[in-house]
């Protein structure tokens, strides 16, 4: 792998303490090209613009798909990746349904380890903190044809990052739009998922909620996800979440939840969260919290949903009440080398650069 770094690092710069999330990138960036049918050798670079034209067919033709991941900083300056094999095996699985051609374990995880060795000192260290990394593949051909790409990019960008949400939210249960159908590329992290999911969010936040949920496209009775995060309720003393399916995405914040969850032994029970359930679990007061779970976001408390023409107001919960905080904390503990990994999913970026 060919390294070319900065002569100007921007890292004296960085102002920690007024991070925007996606806006301020690190110093170096990935950079792989795929043409007549194989991949070059990848290169890092000093991060910055690339020179393409407005008939890349990425532009006309949606052929996209990324990745969302962090890297953590311990107190002792050690650097950890967090299970970035599962990062690596769905871009893989989102490039194959979109026809794009596959990336090699050694190009992204060993990317990966490269990109973040050399730009450690922009993975910051404190509560909430980290270093978002954005593995991106796409179609770079120059052509203006309906058809599969010849060219591709693989890159991976990196953005100093502090928490997404730091306030429950409020979110409207969709009785019309739907993320994804069977058939289609809901189980995909597909950039057109996320444009298409944009109109409707609007619509909610309009109405004066912060996020949508996510209903199935056939009935629009079941929970499916909530804007960019799988969804996670608590009746009672039971976690319930939706079974990923062709339409809901198998985030790995929401595989951590449950994994740690039933460690904990907690019962979690995985299948069709229907509304209604939900609903009438609020009347009856069993529906104790419900939250979303995601990579940028790790955990995001709803403080109301909106069904129909009601507002579900839900109970605050602190950190010794609810299983989300709780949850939060395990799992955040882990990936910040703060708490023993009985899943070995922590990974030790090891310094070489």
């Amino acid at each position: 792998m060919k390294i070319t770094k900065t002569e100007n690092s921007r890292i004296g710069s960085l102002d920690v303490g007024n991070i925007t999330f996606g806006e301020v990138f690190g110093d170096h960036m990935l950079i792989a090209n795929w043409e007549n049918g194989e991949w070059s050798e990848p290169q890092i670079m000093p991060y910055g613009p690339l020179q393409i034209s407005p008939a890349i067919m990425v532009a006309h033709y949606g052929q996209a798909a990324f990745e969302g991941m962090k890297a953590y900083k311990d107190a002792d300056g050690q650097v950890f990746l967090f299970r970035p094999d599962k990062n690596f095996e769905r871009l893989n699985k989102s490039a194959e349904r979109l026809a794009m051609p596959q990336i090699s374990e050694e190009m992204f995880i060993g990317g990966l380890k490269a990109l973040v060795d050399l730009d450690r000192e922009w993975v910051p260290h404190g509560e909430g903190l980290s270093l978002y990394l954005r593995p991106v593949l796409f179609a770079s051909e120059e052509a203006l044809k309906a058809r599969i790409s010849e060219k591709y990019i693989f890159a991976i960008l990196t953005t100093p990052a502090k928490a997404y949400y730091t306030a429950p939210v409020s979110v409207k249960v969709s009785k019309y739009y739907s993320r994804a159908a069977n058939g289609g590329v809901g189980f995909a992290k597909a950039a057109g998922n996320y444009a298409g999911a944009f109109y409707p969010t609007k619509v909610a936040k309009e109405e004066g909620y912060d996020q949508i949920i996510w209903t199935d496209d056939a009935t629009h009775t079941l929970m499916e996800e909530s804007g960019t995060m799988n969804v996670m309720v608590r009746i009672n003393d039971t976690i319930f979440t939706p079974k990923t399916s062709e339409r809901i995405l198998d985030g790995v914040t929401r595989d951590s939840f449950i994994q740690l969850a039933k460690h904990k032994g907690i019962e979690v029970i995985i299948g069709d969260l229907k509304v209604e359930d939900v609903y009438k679990a609020h009347k009856d007061g069993s529906l104790k919290e419900a939250w979303g779970v995601g990579t940028a976001v790790v955990t995001s408390q709803f403080k109301a949903i909106g069904y129909e023409d009601e507002k579900l107001e839900l109970p605050q919960l602190d950190e010794s009440e609810s299983y989300a905080l709780q949850l939060k904390k395990a799992l955040v503990d882990i990936q910040t080398n703060q708490a023993e990994d009985p899943f070995g999913w922590r990974v030790l970026v090891e310094r070489k650069n």
